[in-house]
């Protein structure tokens, strides 16, 4: 029987191929009571469960195959923080102890209180990691009850083998380079799950959040991964399989036409140049930046070192990851975004709880209240100028008070380092996020004391419109191309070209390409987005003429209604 599911695309192409399943489905924790006497000796049992998923970790970290992305060893390592991590590897000790009950009982309860805190983050990347912790827990698990390591996988008896599981963690994609699959699915997981990063990395087809995909699957069922839609069909008809043969087979071309504009420079055909940045999580992001070409980094988010700790880092370790990034990158500008957490981010050093966390005291808030973790992280970046071109991007602004406070204690960093004999770069570029209206509608204001600004979209969008993006029963008026959000973006171009300042956008609508034409003919010119974008984006630009775009753009952005917004932009299109 031919049925279908949707979920959410991830890595775009398409595959065909049998089914094969990966049995790694989640096991039920037991629960029973313990004498006091037999306390110590199951505090023991987890303890050598934690060390055996560690050495198992280890090993893989060590064993990477010949080829891997390097995202792979960077997620590793992740892992293996979390692992080592007190709320996961002591926490449940003192639950064995306090509750008198099995490992395995204390393991699942610390996990879940840990999987609801995450739940309440705004930050897509930040609250994926929520299946970090989720899929380092279950290996313990299975440690404890019996089941270590992963099933062995066959090799598929008829064409090729698409892997379809519940979830998959990092450690599970060494798979993809001992097992030749054309593409995998899961019922879990999301675009910034690590899963999905590493999936992009390998250019293989894959669709995640199916929910059911594991259940309704059987073995040896043919499958077709559409990951452009976000839908997998199950054994379909002979129609279905020759559209989907020729649909792969043109994507294989367009796939090897994007890799020849790799070194092709990025400008119009009118002669204007655009600069493609990349976002980066980690500092080990650089390797796919660089693969892809990007122009620089235009947004390093440095929340990854003040995550899964007790402590704060030191600017000792803040400085070495800076400057790791800035040399890597080779002269080419680096726009590191400092600290954006807050009451609705899980960081366990900051004990606040917030009623609404999404307009609570996050980000620059955060930082002027906390003036010493700013001023150190102010410090190490400064310092990792001297290695780089180094740029500071200010979050969450909203106000010029703000503006003004930070950058007097940007001023005390500098003049402390002044006083140290400690080389910087005098002229380290400041600038600011616009992602909510009150900065959009002031970005004048913001320009004349800031070198540069960054519209970070996603915020601007959920802030304008008053959405949860997040939450599924109001995510279909989530729209990029609503009159209010283009305006605002429009507004906050327009301002950067007034005054001489450059203006990036650096939100998911950055790496959209059905939406690099429209923002081309709005003006903007810096584009920063996930390294997997970058040429799909490229290829739009390659195709432009601003001359042309501009005033098509001035029409959409008058046109008001939706149906005559998606007329005007299928026509820049075209």
């Amino acid at each position: 029987m031919t049925f279908s599911l949707h979920g959410i695309a991830v890595s775009s192409g398409y595959a065909i191929g049998r089914a094969q399943l990966y049995s790694q489905d989640r096991l039920e924790a037991p629960h029973y009571l313990l004498r006091p006497e037999h306390l110590d000796a199951e505090v023991a049992r987890f303890t050598a469960a934690v060390e055996a998923v560690r050495a198992e970790m280890l090993e893989l970290r060590e064993h990477i195959p010949e080829g891997a992305p390097v995202e792979l060893s960077a997620f590793l390592n992740v892992h293996i923080l979390i692992l080592n991590d007190s709320m996961l590897s002591d926490a449940p000790k003192q639950r064995i102890r306090a509750d008198r009950c099995n490992a395995e009982w204390a393991l699942s309860q610390q996990t879940e209180a840990l999987i609801v805190q995450f739940e309440s983050i705004e930050d897509d990347y930040l609250r994926e990691r929520r299946n970090d912790v989720r899929q380092v827990a279950d290996k313990v698990l299975k440690e404890l009850m019996g089941h270590p390591g992963h099933a062995p996988l066959k090799p598929a008896e008829e064409g090729d083998s698409i892997l379809v599981a519940h979830d998959l963690s990092p450690s599970d994609m060494v798979l993809f380079k001992r097992h030749d699959f054309a593409g995998f699915i899961t019922d879990l997981g999301g675009t910034t799950s690590h899963t999905a990063i590493l999936a992009r990395s390998l250019s293989l087809p894959s669709v995640m959040a199916l929910h059911s995909a594991r259940a309704l699957i059987q073995e040896g069922d043919w499958l077709i991964v559409d990951g452009v839609a976000g839908v997998v069909i199950v054994n379909p008809d002979a129609g279905i399989l020759d559209e989907y043969r020729l649909r792969r087979n043109q994507w294989h071309l367009e796939q090897k036409k994007l890799r020849r504009l790799k070194t092709s420079p990025s400008a119009t055909l009118d002669g204007l140049e655009v600069e493609l940045q990349a976002n980066i999580d980690l500092p080990n992001d650089v390797g796919q930046a660089l693969g892809e070409n990007a122009s620089g980094i235009g947004l390093f988010r440095s929340e990854f070192l003040f995550l899964n700790r007790d402590d704060l880092p030191s600017e000792e370790e803040q400085f070495e990851a800076y400057r790791h990034v800035a040399r890597e990158m080779v002269g080419r500008c680096v726009v590191i975004r400092t600290l954006d957490v807050g009451a609705d981010k899980s960081v366990r050093w900051l004990h606040e709880k917030s009623v609404n966390p999404a307009l609570g005291r996050r980000a620059i808030r955060l930082c002027l209240a906390e003036p010493q973790i700013f001023i150190s992280q102010i410090r190490a970046l400064l310092r990792a100028s001297h290695y780089g071109q180094i740029k500071i991007l200010l979050p969450m602004l909203s106000s010029l008070t703000e503006l003004d406070q930070a950058l007097a204690l940007i001023g005390a960093a500098r003049g402390m380092l002044r006083v140290e004999g400690i080389p910087f770069d005098e002229e380290t570029p400041i600038g600011g996020m616009i992602e909510v209206p009150a900065a959009a509608l002031s970005a004048e204001w913001f320009a004349k004391k800031l070198d540069f600004l960054s519209i970070g979209t996603n915020d601007l969008i959920q802030y304008t419109l008053a959405i949860d993006r997040t939450d599924d029963t109001v995510a279909h008026l989530y729209d990029p191309l609503h009159p209010s959000v283009l305006a605002l973006i429009s507004h906050t171009l327009m301002v950067g070209r007034k005054l001489g300042k450059p203006v990036s956008v650096c939100g998911e609508m950055a790496g959209d390409p059905r939406l690099t034409r429209l923002l081309l003919g709005m003006g903007l010119t810096r584009f920063s987005m996930h390294p997997a974008h970058i040429l799909t984006v490229k290829q739009q630009v390659l195709r432009s003429h601003i001359g042309e775009l501009a005033p098509q753009a001035r029409k959409l952005l008058r046109a008001g209604r939706p149906d005559r917004i998606q007329e005007y932009l299928e026509q820049i299109n075209r």
